[in-house]
């Protein structure tokens, strides 16, 4: 029977009166019902939040006790929270134990960082006049975070919004995506039986034309951290005034293969990266530029991975592309697809659809300004492009909207480091896919793909205020 799920507001599940279906994105049957926030429920979240940020804070040993504690429980109900992302995610089971693996550290790591949080002395007294003055700087909670996340990643990056801003000291309101709340709330859970205080953390769940819009609206709220569309992070931007924003947006990764690259190697690596959790991840291989000289060995190379990937139930562990978020996203996918072949695009390998799985697809003969290359697919596709200079495939690369991870395959450490200098995004991987990433790095884009870092020691100086104080001696 499909379990239902109040909202957590001030340590209390709170029902109702509409309500959410969240469908098992595989059997596309209800999974789950969840409570539905109106704007009085969300005030009364933010209210929840403010009170306690301003009456039950927590010194920075007692918030690495609770956060390590959460951690300690994720990992012991590793099984419990890998289900659930596969159920409302549809996302394959082994690549949900790995993300809870990655919550688990993340969850570490913030622990960790809420007792490294300083500030650095100021030499103000070799300024003439100031002779008998001493300072430095402190960092201080910034009060009131919202956190709206993404579907595609629904514990490991909500533990990286949650989990810093808890560790500086903040309160924070949480929206996950409408489509995949149920491990938010469970994780809720956990939080309350490590000991958190009621109100340091509140869920409220429903769409983000309204919930979205209603925390946006409200003043009480210091600081926002968005994982989603450019479209919709320009609007946070837009409506928020002069607010703190970690933003976290689209992307459509480039990936250089150099003719000195190892092939196999390449090939594999990218393929994989190109087709995990159906290609809904941020930094998903989306753009290959391959060597003219290699081109079509690499593109055997790469065809003969992905044929090795195998597609279907993802409650098989042998399962490495399952269904996509829902039939829509995969038919506007297809659409995209059609578009290109109508504009002289080949499919070399995939392309065909059935309800919300879509086989992995790569396409080359692409032009530029194709939807397939220019903007951010968000599925299991890949073009693959060839190159003749480099200095020519790095600038059609920086022709993007976007810029937030790339990489360079090639034996050439000249080439490797001037990649790495042109190529404007905000990380560049060498002899790696784009879709590399470990949680404690600093991680955020440059252009349309976002503003300011995540990774907790980097959220942290985010989610925080440095201030100056200032001794006459």
């Amino acid at each position: 029977m499909p379990q239902k799920y109040g909202l957590w507001i001030n340590g209390q599940w709170k029902d109702t009166a509409e309500t959410l279906e969240v469908l098992n994105k595989y059997h596309q049957e209800m999974f789950a019902e969840v409570a539905k926030a109106t704007k009085e429920e969300v005030d009364e979240a933010v209210a929840s939040a403010e009170y306690a940020f301003h009456h039950h804070s927590l010194s920075p040993y007692e918030r690495y006790e609770i956060l390590n504690k959460v951690s300690e429980l994720l990992k012991e109900r590793k099984e419990e929270f890998a289900q659930v992302i596969t159920a409302e995610a549809g996302k394959p089971i082994k690549q949900a134990r790995g993300e809870i693996n990655r919550a688990v550290e993340t969850l570490k790591l913030s622990a960790e960082e809420a007792k490294r949080i300083h500030g650095e002395g100021v030499p103000v007294e070799a300024s003439p006049g100031a002779e008998n003055r001493m300072a430095f700087t402190i960092r201080v909670p910034v009060g009131v975070v919202a956190a709206i996340s993404p579907f595609n990643f629904p514990v490991n990056l909500v533990c990286h919004k949650i989990g810093p801003a808890l560790a500086a000291g903040n309160a924070v309101v949480l929206k996950p995506a409408s489509t995949t709340p149920v491990s938010s709330l469970k994780l809720a859970e956990l939080f309350h039986e490590a000991g958190l205080p009621a109100g340091l953390l509140n869920v409220v769940t429903g769409s983000g034309s309204t919930v979205g819009q209603y925390l946006m609206e409200d003043e009480r709220i210091q600081l926002y951290t968005f994982t989603g569309s450019a479209e919709v992070g320009l609007k946070l931007k837009q409506q928020t005034g002069l607010n703190k924003l970690i933003l976290e947006l689209g992307n459509n990764s480039p990936v250089v293969v150099d003719e000195e690259a190892d092939l196999k190697q390449a090939a594999q690596a990218t393929a994989v990266q190109s087709f995990a959790f159906a290609g809904q991840v941020c930094i998903s291989v989306q753009r290959l530029y391959v060597h003219e000289n290699i081109f079509h060995e690499f593109t055997e190379h790469f065809i003969e991975a992905a044929k090795a990937l195998h597609v279907g139930d993802p409650y098989d562990d042998r399962t490495d592309v399952g269904p996509m978020i829902s039939e829509k996203e995969a038919m506007r996918a297809e659409s995209w697809i059609e578009e290109a072949k109508e504009k002289g695009a080949k499919v070399l390998y995939g392309g065909k659809r059935q309800g919300s799985l879509f086989e992995p697809t790569v396409l080359t003969d692409v032009q530029k300004d194709m939807q397939v290359v220019c903007q951010e697919i968000f599925a299991p596709v890949v073009t693959i492009i060839p190159y003749h200079d480099l200095d020519e495939c790095i600038q059609e690369i920086n022709e993007s909207d976007y810029g937030l991870q790339g990489g360079i395959f090639t034996k050439n450490i000249d080439k490797a480091f001037y990649a790495a200098r042109k190529i404007d995004v905000g990380g560049i991987m060498i002899n790696d896919g784009s879709q590399f990433r470990v949680d404690l790095m600093p991680y955020g884009g440059i252009k349309n793909s976002g503003w300011g870092k995540e990774g907790p020691k980097y959220s942290i100086e985010e989610m925080t205020h440095e201030k100056l104080i200032v001794l006459n001696l």
